[in-house]
């Protein structure tokens, strides 16, 4: 019986790898239950309960778990660890931190982690994996170019130049590279074409699927947004439904100011580069883009770039077109069929809505 549901109707899960540390409330926020149930265990306890709130902490595998659980009609709500830190009692063991994630996910101010789709996770797996190559590139190409420097042979800085000058560098016979060292490079030459061909086959694979994604395609009428970029919005934001206006999807990337105000006097730091760090890159790496190559006289976000720059230094421009451009992507997400336009406006189907530079 000690394993067995006992009508609880909020629960709180601490996850482990192998071991499930539960902890279930009834109505009125008393503990009912604290077991602790195996991988193998946990969805026949689940199974045999009546449908309740269930709460964990974002980590991995709450996701899976998160979706297991919704299909046995339970409601799954999964919580930022930080924010059930402040519930714990005192001390610190499994099951005390499953009794202040049953606390933390009843109240109603609490900001949680939406479930993602498997499409999501597949998707936000490629565009993890190939960053994951990219930076191995880089430190790949860097150790190369030192390896030249150590020779007196320098390469110009850039994955453009390098790439043409490192098949330079190795035909060329008169430079003081010692034949041990030449074959050393090839070597690594040789990696860095293969780490090529792989962030080559995922971003044609990343490219096919923003080609099929209607949601992806009317995101990439946005200026400084690419197929990438869509991509990765899709697979970590979704619909967008969970962010209530345009601000919140801002704020979310760390795209707004971080506030340290008291006693009634406000005090704006820099932006508070929160959540998804990924996804703050591209629209940055976009914004600038734009800053540098978008037809001004076609498009009436050159006008308000015109403006900005005229009153601030060049990084704090890419980075409010960075947030301008999050605030559009909300816009798109939440209205079906919208798409941007060049002067400045989301236009759908059916009727515009202003805020497109909003």
């Amino acid at each position: 019986m000690r394993n067995k549901p006992v009508g609880a109707t909020v629960y709180g899960i601490d996850l482990g790898k192998t071991t499930f540390h539960i902890v279930g409330l009834d109505a009125a926020g008393h503990p009912l239950q604290r077991i602790t149930l195996s991988r193998n265990t946990i969805f026949t306890f689940f199974s045999n309960a009546t449908a309740a709130l269930i709460g964990m902490e974002a980590c991995p595998g709450s996701q899976w778990l998160a979706r297991k659980l919704e299909s046995l009609g339970h409601t799954v709500r999964i919580i930022p660890a930080q924010f059930v830190k402040p519930y714990v009692k005192s001390n610190k063991n499994d099951l005390i931190d499953a009794a202040a994630i049953a606390e933390a996910v009843t109240r109603p101010t609490m900001r949680f982690v939406r479930a993602r789709s498997v499409e999501q996770v597949e998707l936000q797996a490629l565009h993890r994996i190939r960053d994951r190559l990219i930076a191995s590139r880089t430190r790949l190409i860097n150790q190369i170019r030192a390896f030249c420097l150590e020779f007196g042979i320098p390469i110009r800085a850039g994955s453009s130049a390098f790439k043409l000058g490192l098949p330079q560098v190795l035909a060329d016979e008169t430079n003081d590279l010692t034949p041990s060292m030449r074959d050393i490079l090839q070597d690594l030459a040789n990696e860095l074409g293969q780490i090529e061909h792989r962030v080559n086959d995922i971003t044609e694979h990343i490219n096919a699927i923003a080609t099929r994604s209607e949601i992806a395609r009317r995101l990439t009428s946005i200026p400084g947004v690419g197929s990438l970029g869509a991509t990765a919005i899709l697979a970590a934001v979704g619909d967008g439904h969970q962010f209530h206006k345009a601000r919140d999807l801002a704020a979310w990337l760390g795209l707004v100011p971080a506030q340290y105000s008291t006693g009634g006097k406000p005090t704006l730091l820099g932006i508070s580069k929160r959540g998804n760090s990924y996804i703050r890159r591209l629209l940055i790496h976009g914004a600038r883009s734009c800053v540098l190559h978008l037809d001004r006289s076609k498009d009436r976000l050159g006008e308000w770039i015109a403006r900005l720059e005229a009153r601030m230094h060049a990084n704090k421009v890419v980075v409010a077109l960075a947030n301008k451009l999050a605030r559009i992507v909300w816009a798109i997400l939440n209205h079906p069929g919208a798409l941007y336009l060049r002067d400045g406006q989301i236009s759908t189907r059916t009727h515009q809505h202003e805020g497109g530079i909003a």
